[in-house]
């Protein structure tokens, strides 16, 4: 029986050796970079935690973050180890996977609450994952334990707008911004929630509060551009996007602005090399085309014009009022009255909120058809629905309307 026992010993014995053996060699191997001969080492033993963990280490370190999740999830169903568990939710976020790596926080967490490093990731975790409710019980415990911390208030902020509760996140937002006046991430959330509330003055501090920590910052530029566009501070929009067309070219916003600032200062040349520009970039911005057939209207182009409006109609997916009255134009112009008729239908189909469609509409159908029931039928819709949009079309409608029934009265007709 003792020689028995002896024997087993000695085969423990001999067993662990050999594979500490096979750890030592493939340690050696890994360290020196030949992770394949390393890995092929490491098949030699039998599958235990040890091996398991350490072809995750060497497949992590690679960047093959499936094959290290893969080992990882055979290493844990060896030994509960919290390393290895930690290791295996890192992984899980490389791999966009972090849903998974979520009930590991909160299985570590169930045991060490106090784990506030962790609890912060697991925090961003439920931000990432779209669960509001977790995320603001989990950042509120961590502002409770350290108000101090800037990052806890700003992402109970994110948690906050998350779950669609507007003043909290403000606050919250603020609260930031009063731990560290620096926290750009921060300044920028409050600038764009300002500008929501149009809140102009607001939006202005925050924005160049912003500016004056970065004046590179993407989003703050675009948004300190678009109120100086819609105050009409055209030139003062040119430098900063130039400065924007360096940062970002991909982007087309900063040559579609610097195209329509362009425009609105009269300079075509201009304006009509960045919406070429633009359309050469990204096909699918219609309005483009609608500026170069806007500058060829200008410039008497009628052939560009139509050529551009005609593109901008067939590329276009939103509202194309504006293209197919730029249109309607070009065909007056060039006295092609049915198809301008036609443009004009099309522009008002396009967006019935279009007043001045609706009267060239109306007004061509007056004089082109003899039938003059077509377009006062049409003048009738526009004085129903836009009397007060503009008071000289107004009063030359009401005319139209008394000198067509006057001449069918005269007739004997009575018109409704």
């Amino acid at each position: 029986m003792k020689k028995k026992i002896l024997l087993v010993l000695l085969f423990v014995i001999v067993k662990v050796e050999a594979q500490t053996s096979t750890f030592a060699v493939a340690d050696s191997l890994f360290a020196k970079g030949r992770y394949k001969l390393a890995l092929k080492e490491l098949d030699k033993s039998e599958a235990s935690f040890l091996t398991n963990y350490k072809k995750a280490v060497i497949y992590e370190s690679i960047d093959d973050y499936k094959k290290a999740a893969q080992f990882l999830e055979k290493a844990v169903t060896f030994k509960d180890d919290e390393n290895a568990k930690l290791r295996l939710a890192k992984n899980y976020r490389s791999l966009k996977l972090s849903q998974k790596a979520i009930p590991i926080y909160e299985d570590i967490l169930s045991k060490d609450s106090l784990n506030l490093v962790l609890k912060y990731q697991l925090g961003k975790l439920y931000i990432i994952n779209r669960k509001p409710k977790e995320a603001i019980k989990t950042f509120e415990y961590l502002v409770k334990n350290d108000e101090e911390n800037a990052n806890y208030w700003y992402h109970l902020g994110l948690s906050y707008a998350l779950n669609g509760e507007r003043d909290p996140m403000m606050n919250s937002f603020l609260d930031t911004h009063e731990k560290d006046s620096t926290h750009l991430n921060a300044i920028a959330r409050l600038a764009n929630s300002y500008k929501k509330l149009n809140d102009k003055d607001s939006t202005q501090l925050f924005v160049d509060k912003g500016l004056a920590l970065d004046k590179n910052h993407i989003d703050l530029n675009k948004l300190k551009i678009n109120q100086l566009y819609l105050d009409k501070k055209y030139a003062e929009t040119i430098p900063l996007l130039l400065n924007l067309d360096t940062i970002d070219k991909k982007d087309t916003y900063s040559a579609a602005m610097l195209g329509r600032s362009f425009f609105n200062m009269d300079s075509l040349e201009k304006a009509k090399k960045y919406f070429k520009k633009v359309s050469i970039k990204d096909r699918e911005d219609f309005k483009a085309q609608t500026y170069l057939g806007h500058i060829a209207m200008i410039e008497k182009d009628y052939r560009g014009a139509m050529f551009n409006y005609m593109m901008a109609t067939y590329v276009g997916k939103e509202k194309r009022d504006e293209e197919y009255f730029g249109l309607g134009t070009v065909f007056f112009e060039t006295n092609k009255i049915p198809q301008a008729i036609d443009a004009f239908k099309e522009a008002y189909v396009e967006n019935s909120r279009n007043y001045k469609a609706l009267y060239q509409l109306a007004k061509l159908s007056d004089d082109y058809y003899k039938d003059k029931k077509i377009g006062y039928k049409l003048y009738i819709k526009y004085i129903e629905t836009f009397y007060d949009k503009d008071d000289v079309i107004a009063a030359f409608v009401k005319q139209r309307i008394k000198d067509i029934k006057k001449d069918y009265f005269l007739r004997g007709e009575t018109l409704d």
